[in-house]
């Protein structure tokens, strides 16, 4: 039999409540300092010496920018146990055919209609040019470009993940992108699954590799071959690099992420998967059981109930055992929600939406009654559900949003990713002489404030015609 759910309980009314909440959230973030006695084991094995995560991924990635394909070959034997060569880090294109020729018909189909599902919903979102013509000649322009090449990291170590190709690729295709390139760990549930490569392949995605963690992270951010050829890693054994790295990952491809951040552009770094349940005496206490479970079966996954209605919490600590019982991953679940998971008892309505605004999860179920009128309450949150039967899975997997959103509290000031994280917006300015001539005074206004004389010089030159009037630039910007 297993031992009683020990899941946190909080209720604001009581002293201390406010830093128990405190330390909820702050072990909801990546901070890079927590790791398991078996990774300190591996750290020294691998390194020689305990460093903490954030150091371990500063390591890599300084290698894999020196070494190139040399270290990430390195790592992939160290710390994923794979012996590979230079030549098999990219999936050959006839083992991604296969792969999708031996899929269940089902499962291509299902993987059709998602599609469609997501194009319809990322294309109806997406940012269009947009001109605004001036008073008195030319025009200005807001331009939108796809990025032209971006990488996608896909998790593979306790579950295989097609749904994330289909989560970070298909906004990516929305937006024009033209080269999409997947990384996953060499594992049986990453670039070894069957269904990770059919999925690709349905999608179109012919370039596929197999390594992940820090070192794939590094390879996608700087470029990786024996040789560097024009400033960019190409040719056989490579990887080219990338403009963008998108999708999640463990705490090192977080950590790594933060650190290739201005070489490349990157989503978000993230932590555990997290829900909020706002729960009221409306709510069915199995089905907010079953919400924290399926984010916490992540593992890790945080699940959390706010509730002003306390009796409901103790309702949902039953149904929590009853179903962890039952689940293949109930004992990861478990742990998860011992860990990051909490039921919290609040005075009212407005508490439980100030509180979940404090949170600003990842995944907000607005499970209470009124739900749209708790909504106008809520500023933050990476993804919104509203009413039961709109369960995060469907977010996770069909809805048309990405899932891949914001965790840590950082949906204070992060979005989700959309196909708009995929174009790079550029201005256009077009003046016509008599549009500059109209605004030339406030220019040489500006510009003799601050001292640049040459800024100012270089509108007035072109006023007039041109001819006798070019040379009396600083004489124009001296006067008045």
């Amino acid at each position: 039999m297993p031992t009683p759910l020990s899941i946190r309980r909080i209720d604001t009314s009581q002293p201390g409540a406010a830093e128990e909440i405190s330390q909820l959230r702050a072990c909801l973030a990546p901070d890079g300092n927590v790791v398991s006695a078996a990774g300190r084991k591996k750290t020294i094995e691998v390194f020689g010496a305990p460093l903490t995560p954030v150091q371990v991924v500063e390591r890599i990635c300084s290698d894999v920018r020196q070494q190139g394909i040399d270290a990430v070959l390195k790592y992939t034997a160290q710390l994923d146990g794979a012996q590979l060569t230079a030549e098999q880090l990219r999936v050959p294109a006839g083992e991604l055919e296969s792969a999708h020729q031996e899929a269940e018909p089902e499962f291509l189909e299902t993987i059709r209609r998602i599609r469609q599902q997501l194009l319809r919903f990322q294309r109806a979102i997406l940012h269009t040019d947009v001109t605004v013509p001036m008073e008195h000649g030319g025009t200005l322009r807001q331009r939108y470009l796809p990025l032209e090449r971006v990488g996608i990291c896909v998790p593979g170590g306790a579950a295989a993940y097609p749904s994330t190709v289909l989560m970070t690729a298909v906004p990516a295709q929305a937006a024009g992108v033209p080269q999409l390139v997947v990384i996953a760990p060499p594992t049986p549930f990453g670039s070894y699954n069957r269904d990770l490569l059919a999925t690709c392949h349905e999608l179109g995605i012919d370039e596929v590799y197999r390594v992940g963690g820090a070192q794939g992270v590094a390879a996608l951010a700087y470029g990786i071959e024996a040789k560097i050829s024009g400033g960019r890693a190409r040719g056989k054994g490579g990887l080219p690099a990338v403009d963008k790295i998108v999708g999640p990952g463990n705490l090192f491809v977080a950590l790594a992420k933060k650190h290739v951040f201005g070489t490349v552009d990157i989503d978000s770094i993230a932590g555990p998967s997290e829900v909020i349940v706002l729960a009221d005496d409306t709510t069915r206490a199995d089905f907010a059981a079953a919400d924290l479970i399926a984010q916490a079966e992540h593992a890790p996954g945080s699940g959390i109930v706010i509730s002003w209605h306390s009796p409901l919490l103790e309702k949902i600590a039953v149904a929590l055992e009853k179903q962890l019982a039952c689940l293949e991953r109930g004992d990861l679940a478990r742990a998860s929600l011992e860990s990051f998971g909490a039921l919290i008892s609040v005075s009212d309505r407005d508490e439980g939406a100030e509180l979940a605004n404090q949170l600003a999860t990842e995944h907000l179920h607005i499970a209470c009654s009124d739900a749209e009128g708790m909504l106008r309450k809520i500023r933050h949150a990476g993804a919104i559900f509203i009413g039961p039967y709109s369960p995060v899975p469907l977010g996770d997997y069909v809805a048309g949003p990405s899932h891949v959103l914001p965790t840590g509290a950082t949906a204070r000031f992060a979005s989700g990713l959309s196909a708009n994280d995929f174009l790079r917006a550029g201005s256009v300015i077009h003046f016509t002489q008599k549009g500059l001539e109209a605004t030339l005074d406030d220019v040489l206004r500006m510009a003799q404030k601050e001292g640049l004389t040459g800024h100012g010089a270089c509108v007035a030159i072109r006023r007039g015609q041109g001819g006798a009037n070019a040379d009396c630039g600083l004489r124009v910007i001296d006067h008045g």
